[in-house]
């Protein structure tokens, strides 16, 4: 399950919240002040993690695999 990343418009707390990747309904509630008037925010992870880029395997040198 991904970790997904508010704001409260209320109270202006970030916080973090792990659900299912494909909730039925944004239940998001502020930790701090118990809003529900939520904004889901870019974490940098998130953002990178859906570019496109891939991660590539160090370059073998000088080793022959024996």
């Amino acid at each position: 399950m991904p970790i997904y990343e508010y704001r409260c418009l209320k109270c202006e707390n970030n916080f973090s919240l792990l659900q299912s990747l494909y909730p039925a309904e944004n239940n998001a509630e502020c930790p701090k002040c118990s809003s529900k008037d939520v904004k889901k925010v870019f974490s940098a992870f998130s953002f990178g993690a859906g570019s496109g880029n891939s991660v590539s395997p160090a370059p073998t040198t000088g080793f022959s695999g024996g």
